[in-house]
């Protein structure tokens, strides 16, 4: 894996074919410093030592990807901060036969662990859920410091937002998480669904009025519990959902160096925004040919 964007000393190094010669170039011990950013609006970058003989093209490790991807620290109480992680083929498609794996890479599966074990909550909508067969997030072990030391319990709870509770509750999901699963649904959810989610051991989160649930109130509602850091994982309509809600703050995008054709799902879906959202980009990575984006709410 190889940093495209932003420019550090890292890629200055790179894109010359050896190492930079500018003064500060070289960190202590004769390691290159790459600068990841970690944060916004004058948050301090972390820093990343670089053994300047290996080849730049080549695996990160998991303390390198979390700090790339680390979730930005205002100054203030915490504010809940909602990313997505997504992957589409070149032609646009964000399935093939129903499901991501196909489409992915051992980078993009790295990279989508990392973005699960920094975050308090992954949100996931149902048909995801469903297609995707769903387990309950495990601890692991590699980041069990950084959790401890963030506040965070030992894996990221899952909140599944379902309007309708057509879930299967004897699912592990449900029923031997490490974390109690968060069920995400409107006022209206018929009683029995919701007794049904509870005696499998699932907390039923009212986060909209009537039938469905609401995008904003959701995300309130996860921050009351203590949840700030968000993660979602889609699928394409919760994510258009988000979209149109203008609750997005980030989207992390794995580019897939794949041709599908076929009517695949986007990565978003539901009806369009009046006005399209503009995102800016903050750091490009590369593996094999898959680019990996992160992009910021403008």
């Amino acid at each position: 894996m190889r940093r495209l964007f932003p420019v550090t000393d890292e890629t200055a190094a790179q894109a010359s074919g050896g190492v930079a010669e500018r003064e500060g170039a070289r960190g202590v011990a004769g390691t290159l410093v790459a600068h990841a950013p970690g944060g916004t609006g004058g948050h301090a970058d972390h820093d990343v030592h670089v053994d300047h003989g290996a080849h730049v093209d080549r695996e990160w490790s998991l303390a390198e990807l979390s700090a790339a991807y680390a979730y930005p620290e205002p100054p203030g109480a915490p504010r809940p901060w909602l990313r997505a992680n997504m992957v589409s083929t070149l032609d646009g498609a964000a399935q093939h036969e129903g499901r991501s794996q196909p489409i992915s890479s051992a980078a993009d599966m790295r990279i989508f662990g990392t973005l699960r074990a920094l975050a308090d909550v992954i949100v996931v909508g149902a048909e995801t859920v469903r297609q995707e067969g769903y387990r309950p997030a495990r601890a692991r072990a590699e980041f069990a410091g950084a959790r401890e030391a963030a506040g965070q319990g030992p894996a990221p709870a899952i909140a599944v937002v379902s309007a309708s509770l057509d879930l299967d509750f004897s699912l592990p999901l449900f029923t031997s998480p490490l974390v109690p699963t968060l069920v995400l649904t409107g006022s209206a959810a018929a009683p029995d669904r919701v007794a049904a989610a509870e005696k499998a051991g699932a907390r039923v989160v009212i986060a909209g009025e009537g039938g469905g649930v609401d995008p904003a109130r959701a995300v309130r509602a996860l921050a009351g519990l203590g949840h700030t850091r968000l993660l979602t994982e889609g699928g394409p309509r919760l994510l258009g959902q988000l979209v149109a809600a203008e609750v997005l703050d980030e989207l992390c995008l794995t580019l897939s160096p794949m041709l599908t054709a076929g009517g695949a799902q986007r990565i978003a879906g539901g009806p369009p925004v009046a006005v399209p959202h503009r995102f800016e980009l903050v750091s490009l990575l590369e593996d094999a040919g898959f680019l990996f984006g992160r992009y910021r709410r403008s």
